[in-house]
């Protein structure tokens, strides 16, 4: 199921970063603020607004951040800020929030859903602090996620790192994303390391979380979108595709706009 990149990608690159600058210019704002995880899209999508020559502002936020995402990210950012002039850097260290907002609510005696539920909110304390940045500089949130995670498998934060102002690499499946990465020369360090959303503190990948890796995922959204069913397949084919199939429907709600309860007519004065 290896999935190989069909993109372009000189002129996809050239194609978002024009997107990014023109998106920017006719917001009238100064540039883009980028959350750094140390992994391959952050480091991409950083690497892509900076390319604009616009203020691109990289942020660290750690949380009890492992170790190794630390200096990866800090990795990229050095690289990135010798490559470019406009490239800013500042740290947030939302540790000590985290542990402020866990001591003013209560806590359950479910383990997984209090896990998953503190693990959101680190995703939605960034969420805000980047948004803080944005204001205080003029800038736009530019999002990290990729097709297969933002229309595929919805495997993003609600409000989170699902909210940002603008999506450039989101039509990319996560093998474009690694062509990118190359072609951009971003860290070795981070097109080896396995995927991870860095939520829970430790280094479990983003594989162990959802139970297929990227490339079977890609394969899967490739195979539903030409109207294959489970039936079709067998083995571990027939595995990663309910899997696949699983988080897209039950994550519908995260990928469809918000329900509006709209009032009939009749019931409105006039």
């Amino acid at each position: 199921m290896a999935k190989k990149s069909k993109i372009k990608v000189g002129e996809v690159n050239t194609y978002i970063v024009t997107w990014l600058k023109e998106y920017a210019t006719n917001a009238k704002v100064n540039g883009f603020v980028v959350g750094i995880s140390g992994g391959v899209d952050s480091a991409v999508t950083s690497t892509l607004c900076a390319q604009t020559g616009l203020t691109t502002l990289c942020v660290e936020m750690p949380i009890y951040q492992d170790s190794t995402q630390v200096s990866r990210g800090r990795e990229h950012i050095e690289q990135l800020r010798k490559r470019f002039p406009n490239v800013l850097h500042t740290e947030a260290n939302l540790t000590s929030v985290f542990e402020a907002f866990k001591n003013v609510v209560p806590g359950s005696n479910d383990d997984t859903k209090l896990d998953l539920s503190l693990a959101n909110t680190r995703a939605r304390l960034r969420m805000t602090t980047l948004y803080y940045f944005a204001g205080i500089h003029g800038l736009l949130v530019a999002g990290t996620g990729n097709k297969v995670e933002d229309f595929g498998v919805g495997f993003y934060t609600k409000y989170g790192d699902g909210g940002v102002d603008l999506s450039p690499i989101a039509d990319l499946m996560k093998s474009d994303v690694y062509a990118l990465g190359t072609y951009l020369e971003i860290p070795k360090s981070i097109q080896n390391a396995a995927p991870t959303d860095g939520l829970f503190g430790d280094s479990r990948t983003d594989e162990e979380q959802i139970g297929a890796s990227y490339d079977e995922l890609e394969w899967a959204m490739t195979e539903k979108e030409n109207n294959k069913k489970a039936e079709n397949f067998t083995g571990r084919e027939k595995e990663v595709f309910e899997i696949y199939s699983k988080l897209n429907r039950i994550n519908q709600h995260k990928m469809n706009p918000i329900p509006v309860c709209l009032i009939p007519l009749e019931y409105k004065k006039q």
